[in-house]
């Protein structure tokens, strides 16, 4: 089994090769002539094929357009026995259905342009040769399209034979060896020359026939014209005058008509002149009146607008100086309240802290009452005596601290600074009562125990037990 398929393989592989080594594909201006195994060969033009490599064969023929130069290289006799020597160019192409590929194939297979060109040149020459000996020197000159006609007529029949087509033939030149065409075209320049002068002559004599016709035709006309004229012109001045005294007395007319007509426009324009001056005057008049009350209320407007700037103005400066005034005393009374209140909460701040003080040496001086009671009213007033100075430094303190005082007056007739000095011995009366308060003692009788008022008023007086008082009898 697998040597089959490996012989099959190989069969494929082969057939591969083969056809890649026999394709070839024929450009359009070329025929690809295969031959070999068939009797009639294939033919392909512009497409693709197959040969069978070994057996087969392949051959190129040309089928573009090609180009012939056609001469004569001998001089050629025509019709009417002139020798002439012709040029001409034909373009030829092998045909293109397979009969006249199949005929050009056995006589231009494998050539190039130039060998196909090299062997038609010599037929087309013979051809032309033929046709030049059935015309005329004329008829080669005057009718070439006709010329080349009958040699692509003539030829074509045997460029068939040879597979080829004739597109087109073209007479380049025909010239002769005596110079009779020159000749030929001299004859016929001066026999143009001649009917020209001919044709201009009688043109001429036509012209000035004409123009003696129109010259008397012109005459006639102007004299018939003048004479026209001088009649319209006749008529003419005896209507102008018919209409000029028309036109005079209808002037006259007018002028009259005129003339009352403005002497009655005068007298309505003087009228109307003197009325539009009183008129005028009038309005003058008027205007004047106007102008005046008109700067009298401006006058008027301007006084009183200027007064009442004057006041508005009189009346802002005495508000603003008002208000100045108004917001400078507040500030000055805000500042004043504002140190009474902290001079008054320094006080207020003082005495709580004495008081605080004086509580909190409260339980001190309760047992030191009763010491205290054992002190004869000597001993006490001694006491309070020594004590006085640093009371007096200490309640004097706090004013020592203060830096600045600002004292301002009050409405009731005293000053600041005797309402400072007053405070003193309030304070001291309060040190003094609080003392008697917290020993039960009362300091105040103990000082004044050796004055007359209290020895004989109040009969109050010191022994070594104490204060003795001795009160009156009520009766």
């Amino acid at each position: 089994m697998p040597l089959t398929i490996s012989i099959a393989l190989l069969i494929v592989i082969l057939a591969l090769v083969i056809l890649a080594a026999g394709y070839v594909k024929a450009p359009p201006d070329r025929a690809y002539i295969i031959s070999g195994l068939r009797k009639v060969p294939r033919i392909l033009v512009g497409r693709a094929g197959i040969k069978i490599p070994f057996l087969e064969r392949v051959d190129r023929l040309y089928l573009g357009q090609m180009t012939v130069d056609i001469k004569t290289e001998q001089s050629v006799p025509t019709n009417d026995f002139i020798n002439v020597n012709v040029d001409a160019v034909a373009k030829v192409r092998i045909g293109t259905n397979p009969d006249s590929i199949q005929l050009a194939a056995k006589n231009f297979l494998n050539k190039n342009p130039e060998q196909i060109t090299m062997d038609l040149q010599d037929s087309l020459q013979g051809n032309m040769r033929e046709i030049i000996g059935t015309l005329s020197l004329k008829e080669i000159n005057t009718d070439r399209d006709s010329f080349s006609d009958q040699v692509m007529s003539k030829a074509s029949r045997d460029m068939e034979k040879l597979g080829i087509e004739i597109l087109s033939c073209n007479i380049q030149n025909v010239t002769d060896e005596n110079g009779l065409i020159a000749d030929l075209g001299a004859d016929n320049t001066s026999k143009i020359k001649k009917d020209a002068s001919i044709a201009k002559a009688q043109a001429d004599k036509e012209v000035a026939v004409a123009k003696a016709m129109a010259d008397k035709e012109s005459n006639d006309a102007r004299i018939a014209a003048d004479l026209e004229i001088a009649q319209k012109q006749r008529d003419l001045a005896i209507k102008q005058a018919e209409l000029k005294q028309e036109t005079d007395a209808a002037q006259a007319k007018a002028d009259a008509a005129y003339e009352i007509q403005r002497q009655e426009q005068q007298k309505s324009i003087e009228t109307n002149t003197v009325n539009a001056q009183i008129a005028k005057a009038e309005r003058e008049a008027e205007l004047k009146a106007t102008e005046v009350r008109v700067q009298e209320q401006t006058l008027e407007a301007t006084i009183k607008k200027q007064a009442e700037a004057e006041k508005y103005r009189q009346i802002q400066e005495a508000e603003a100086e008002l208000e100045k005034k108004k917001k400078e005393a507040e500030a000055v009374k805000y500042a004043m309240e504002q140190e009474a209140a902290g001079i008054k909460a320094k006080g207020d701040a003082e005495a709580e802290a004495i008081r605080a003080k004086g509580l909190a040496e409260a339980e001190a001086m309760e047992k030191r009452a009763e010491a205290y009671k054992k002190y004869n009213g000597a001993a006490m007033a001694e006491m309070m005596i020594k004590i006085m100075p640093q009371m007096a430094a200490e309640i004097a303190k706090p004013l020592s601290q203060i830096d600045k005082i600002n004292i301002y007056g009050t409405g009731d007739g005293t000053n600041g600074a005797s309402q400072i000095s007053g405070n003193m011995p309030i304070v001291m009366k309060q040190v003094f009562d609080t003392m008697s308060e917290a020993t039960g003692v009362d300091f105040t009788e103990i000082m004044r125990a050796g004055t007359y008022d209290a020895k004989v008023n109040k009969n109050i007086h010191l022994d070594a037990e104490g204060l003795q008082v001795n009160l009156p009898d009520q009766k």
